[in-house]
């Protein structure tokens, strides 16, 4: 999905995400999401739909978890975003696990291997 660059697209997204937040937090009460956090939201230039990146707090095992939790509660949330945004419409919400953590951090650790591996090779005499 590709990011409106219109201003009131991106001021929509940094709104979607600071609500959906708060709603996750304080006011969705399925345990399925409760160890969620929203890392990106990326509203369409014409704000029909929004695609929402989240991470779990258990990583990877718990993205099924919470894929279930965000299809029982979307409802919830498009409501409220519509309400806390005064818009007539909201976005469609999709939802979406954000594997750029996990990929960072499987990245680091073979650049850590590929290092270790360097010096045992090349010794300095």
């Amino acid at each position: 999905m590709k990011q409106g660059f219109s201003p009131r697209a991106l001021r929509v997204s940094e709104q979607v995400q600071r609500e959906l937040a708060q709603m996750l937090t304080f006011e969705v009460k399925d345990p399925r999401v409760k160890g969620v956090t929203i890392t990106q939201v990326e509203v369409t230039g014409d704000l029909s739909h929004a695609l929402v990146r989240y991470v779990h707090h258990d990583g990877f095992a718990g993205q099924a978890e919470a894929d279930a939790g965000f299809k029982s509660v979307n409802g919830f949330l498009r409501h409220g975003i519509a309400e806390r945004l005064s818009i007539f419409k909201a976005p469609a919400l999709r939802f979406e696990y954000d594997k750029t953590f996990e990929e960072g951090t499987r990245l680091s650790a073979l650049i850590d291997i590929a290092r270790l591996d360097d010096q045992r090779v090349v010794k300095p005499d």
